[in-house]
């Protein structure tokens, strides 16, 4: 599955705050766009969909807050399930 995950740095704790369409926003401690910050995201969505870190893949956008993520290793309907979880 593809999705676009929109990054805002500077959060209290790791989180999806939302969806705005199909666009997921997702909360992270780090104070600016990284390396690290690309960690972090990449741990913190691999926890939220139940995935291993390497099933996670930037596929654009690693320097900015807008990315293109691929997500692998469950199935299509898991993940579509999870995603309509998000308020």
């Amino acid at each position: 599955m593809i999705i676009r995950v929109r990054v805002i740095p500077n959060g209290m704790e790791n989180e999806v705050v939302g969806r705005i369409g199909s666009v997921v926003r997702v909360k992270v401690v780090t104070p600016e766009m990284s390396e690290v910050a690309n960690s972090v995201l990449i741990n913190y969505l691999a926890e939220f969909f139940e995935v291993r870190e390497k099933s996670i893949h930037i596929m654009r956008g690693e320097k900015a807050r807008e990315k293109t993520i691929q997500i692998i290793g469950r199935s299509e309907d898991e993940l579509k399930r999870v995603m309509e979880s998000i308020p």
